[in-house]
């Protein structure tokens, strides 16, 4: 593995080795292998969203020299990293992908790897990108990333899982009021109206409807139940299948708002979850990083600069300061 080295700092050779790779890979028993999946589809989300990321195309971009500057600046006893940092932070994921690949051809060595999680992937794509996953693991490991997820996670949240790899979403904007009804009254029957939980009920409307349709059936479940839909997940379920939900309402609710509060959470409190902040940073920053620093000051009352400025230090925080772009 390509090993970044700055001095002591680990996290900084994690976020540097994270940018570089743009891969994502999560198993409690590393058999499975996520890699190189945010850059396939994120043109598509790009194209959907428009720009409006903090990260654009660097023009002139000649990847051969870019990795040549990297292995210039990481061999030997020091390590020069401002000019680590202006070349990883200011390329794109299609970018960083083709410096990989001449840094590979040039010096023989791939970049290292990190987990990733599943959940935050599964449940914020939508079908199209699920799809380009699938397609992109079985090409790179040749095997089905559906077997490798039933290989390593059991019960219900296996099932969510594997419900939202099939991509069978319906992503139309029509909302059938009546089914929404029936679709609030059979989760509330599910889980709040009785004791125990029918998971199943949950998973059939929250993997399956639409945004819209979805949205409205959290409305009338507000007004069956007294609870806001989320709270009531908290109440009935817990774990990893609790976790899955939540990320599907939050998503469906306001996406960049569901990763205002995952990077929030990442460096709230004493330490920081490295993994967490380095994965949402990087996957984030060309797709919709300038809405979720909108959601990010309102939610919170300062803006992300700085939260990371302050919870961060050294190169650790320089480069994810230029991932996140201007203070405001």
């Amino acid at each position: 593995a390509l090993v970044v080295r700055l001095g002591p700092s680990y996290v900084t050779s994690s976020v540097l080795a994270h940018v570089l790779k743009t891969a994502v890979t999560s198993s409690h028993h590393n058999a499975l292998h996520l890699e190189n999946l945010e850059g396939p589809f994120f043109l598509h989300t790009r194209a959907t969203l428009g720009n409006r990321g903090t990260v654009t195309e660097a023009s002139g971009f000649k990847p051969e020299e870019d990795a040549q500057k990297l292995y210039s600046a990481m061999k030997g006893a020091g390590t020069n990293e401002a000019t680590i940092i202006e070349i990883l932070a200011r390329r794109t994921i299609a970018q960083r992908q083709k410096i990989k690949e001449a840094f590979k051809q040039t010096v023989g060595k791939g970049a290292g790897t990190e987990e990733a999680c599943l959940i935050d992937i599964l449940a914020s794509r939508n079908n199209s990108e699920i799809r380009e996953i699938v397609s992109v693991y079985k090409r790179d490991h040749g095997k089905s990333l559906e077997d490798d997820i039933c290989g390593d996670t059991s019960g219900m949240f296996q099932r969510v899982l594997v419900s939202l790899l099939t991509a069978g979403r319906d992503e139309s904007n029509n909302v059938d009021e009546a089914q929404a009804i029936k679709d609030a009254k059979e989760i509330y029957e599910a889980g709040e109206a009785h004791w125990g939980t029918d998971e199943v009920k949950f998973l059939t409307v929250l993997c399956v409807r639409n945004r819209n349709h979805l949205l409205r059936v959290f409305q009338e479940y507000q007004k069956i139940s007294g609870r806001d839909i989320e709270d009531s997940i908290k109440r009935e379920m817990s774990g990893c299948l609790e976790d899955v939900f939540l990320a599907i309402v939050k998503c469906m609710k306001n996406k960049p708002a569901f990763f205002a509060e995952r990077l929030y959470k990442s460096m709230k409190g004493l330490g920081t979850t490295d993994s967490v902040l380095i994965r949402t940073m990087v996957a984030r920053a060309e797709i919709d990083m300038v809405d979720i620093k909108a959601e990010f000051l309102k939610m919170y009352g300062k803006t992300l600069y700085s939260f990371i400025k302050g919870d961060t230090s050294g190169d650790y925080r320089k480069i994810l300061l230029e991932l996140s772009g201007a203070d405001k």
